[in-house]
């Protein structure tokens, strides 16, 4: 046998066995990657959430309540006027809070901030919260999107 056909049959094994190699890793290692991402969450549709009863919200607070799969904030006023708005940032997404001794909505992400009617006062924010409606009913308190 030629030194040549011998080489050509190394090389044959070794495409073989690398091949078969990359092949086990890749049934080893993609279960483990699918398993590590998170599965996709669709977006659940929802009309209106129960807050809670209105004497049990105090004057001048804010509370952040899930509307599906988003955040929403009810801002209840030293008059005792109720508003909602979207909870995340229009900048970057991050979650705001509301800042009673500063009187404003403030995301902690850029020092953004919101009056309370929602719109931009300071930082970064391209753009005003998306504003929720708010329904008092037979002492309960809904919040739901606007129209």
């Amino acid at each position: 046998m030629s030194e040549n056909s011998q080489n050509t049959k190394r090389d044959f094994l070794k495409y073989i066995l690398g091949g078969s190699m990359f092949a086990w890793f890749a049934s080893v290692l993609y279960p483990i990657l699918a398993y590590l991402k998170p599965p996709i969450q669709r977006e659940v549709e929802v009309k209106s959430v129960k807050v809670g009863k209105v004497n049990e919200i105090e004057k001048e607070s804010g509370t952040i309540v899930r509307f599906g799969n988003k955040p929403v904030m009810l801002l209840r006023t030293a008059s005792g006027e109720f508003r909602a708005f979207s909870a995340t940032c229009t900048h970057l997404d991050c979650t705001v809070q509301f800042k009673k001794e500063l009187g404003v909505i403030w995301c902690a992400c850029h020092n953004g901030k919101y009056d309370l009617n929602g719109k931009v006062v300071s930082g970064p924010p391209p753009r005003p919260l998306d504003e929720y409606r708010v329904v008092v009913q037979n002492e309960e308190v809904f919040v739901s999107k606007k129209v």
